[in-house]
């Protein structure tokens, strides 16, 4: 057994004083004070804050594309999430166009069976909606995938608006979730196009040819079809302001809506874009950053509670040999950038040392609010007798700066090279597994398939 001792644990409802036994990968008892037997092993949490584990709703690990595969691999993606103190993450299994759901599940099962330091579900992202995909849906609740994905925009992705609705009506009628990429891709095409007859051929160009107004009109159509549906909607990595504003009318209409966000949004600007020596490349992601404007609205919207989680929408490709591809057409740039290792410790700076937030919201925003989204709760998600032993210890004194040379993560740079920050991961258990220790990895590959329920 083992015991984390005179730490304080952390839920949405608020900080209670005390002591945890964990054993056989299930949280045993939570006591004020918990006394140890001869072989218990106990963990010092004094001055931290105990937290389920966190949770990363949004990433892409071992993705091909047409010109390359993204850095990271299930391998190393959930080692850099687990040093970062994250212990579950839900990637994307991806139906290709004529294929079929099951095939997405097999060759994404197949990337990270047995490959995962943190635990792994999928979202089912639907490409190609017919009658095969359609009889399928059920199967997939079977197979305990419960989240869905579509997209507006690329178009090897993307559905048509009748093709969403219909996905909408099935998903919801089985208790499941859809999260949609809110772009519209026909107007980014015509924008895109635009931006090179004018001889932008650079990564200033980017966040041109994707304004927020695309971004806006889509999340409007998406909550305008969820009523239509009468299905609750998730927007995945907003964005802006406009969308924002979107979302609170939709709501105001008694549509359901969750809205995700991710660091990017919260801490980069749109002056990235303007970085000497094609550097701009290495933020060209999508949606794109905004405007500092756009990121105070976010941050208000996180206070006032408007945020439903915050993950990182992890899409690595290396700077020299992947993101330089597009030096003479910024089209060609590989879309993402990483960040599921400094996801938690970036948020809890800019939060909760910065005063907006407490760790109850944090808790929140990490790893609960993703739980109960995802079907997961009380499984993971919360600090709970019979609950998973998947537990981030956070030292809240622990100081860092961000550097590319010092990262888990398989890329050649970061985004945030340079940010210093606050509160680090002392301790990190994946089902009662010490699988990290201050940012290193103790033990290999301690995270499984989580089958998951409505």
């Amino acid at each position: 057994m083992t015991i984390i001792q005179k730490g304080t644990l952390v839920s949405p409802d608020g900080l209670t004083k005390a002591d945890l036994a964990i054993d056989n990968g299930k949280i045993i008892q939570i006591k004020s004070h918990i006394e140890p037997k001869i072989n218990d092993t106990v963990v010092d949490a004094t001055d931290c804050l105990v937290f389920p584990g966190f949770i990363d709703g949004h990433t892409h690990l071992d993705m091909d594309t047409p010109t390359c595969v993204t850095a990271d691999d299930f391998e190393t993606g959930t080692k850099a999430a687990v040093c970062g103190g994250t212990t579950t993450i839900v990637d994307f299994a991806t139906q290709d166009k004529g294929g079929t759901l099951q095939e997405a599940f097999e060759k994404w099962n197949k990337k990270a069976d047995g490959n995962c330091h943190a635990n792994y579900a999928f979202h089912m992202a639907i490409t190609d909606w017919n009658e095969t995909t359609k009889s399928e849906i059920a199967d997939m609740f079977e197979r305990g995938i419960t989240s869905f994905k579509a997209y507006m925009a690329y178009d090897a992705l993307k559905v048509q608006d009748d093709e969403l609705l219909e996905i909408l009506e099935n998903v919801s009628q089985h208790g499941g979730i859809l999260g949609v990429h809110c772009e519209n891709g026909t107007l980014i095409d015509l924008l895109q196009t635009r931006q090179k007859q004018l001889g932008n051929f650079s990564p200033t160009a980017h966040p041109l040819s994707r304004p927020p107004e695309i971004e806006a009109e889509a999340i409007n159509k998406l909550c305008y079809l969820g009523s239509l549906a009468d299905a609750p909607v998730h927007i995945v990595h907003l964005s802006s302001e406009l969308g924002l504003k979107e979302i609170r009318k939709a709501r105001q209409r008694g549509v359901t809506v969750y809205a995700e966000t991710c660091p990017q949004y919260l801490l980069l600007d749109d002056s990235n874009y303007e970085r000497s020596d094609f550097e701009g490349a290495k933020y060209v992601i999508s949606p794109p950053l905004r405007k500092k404007s756009d990121i105070e609205s976010l941050k208000e919207a996180i206070m006032n509670g408007e945020i439903d989680t915050i993950s990182t929408d992890h899409c690595s490709y290396n700077f020299v040999g992947q993101k330089d591809q597009g030096k003479q057409d910024f089209t060609k740039i590989p879309n993402g950038a990483p960040g599921i290792e400094h996801r938690a410790t970036l948020m809890y700076t800019e939060l909760v040392a910065s005063g907006l937030i407490k760790p109850e919201d944090f808790c929140r925003l990490m790893s609960e609010g993703q739980a109960k989204l995802f079907g997961m709760y009380p499984q993971k998600g919360v600090l709970k007798v019979g609950s998973d032993a998947d537990i981030t210890i956070w030292d809240p004194a622990i100081k860092q700066v961000i550097r590319a040379q010092t990262q888990q993560q398989n890329t050649d740079y970061t985004p945030y090279e340079g940010f210093e920050t606050v509160g680090a991961a002392k301790a990190v258990f994946v089902n009662g597994v010490l699988a990290a220790k201050y940012g290193e990895l103790t033990q290999q590959k301690a995270g499984r398939y989580i089958k998951r329920n409505i």
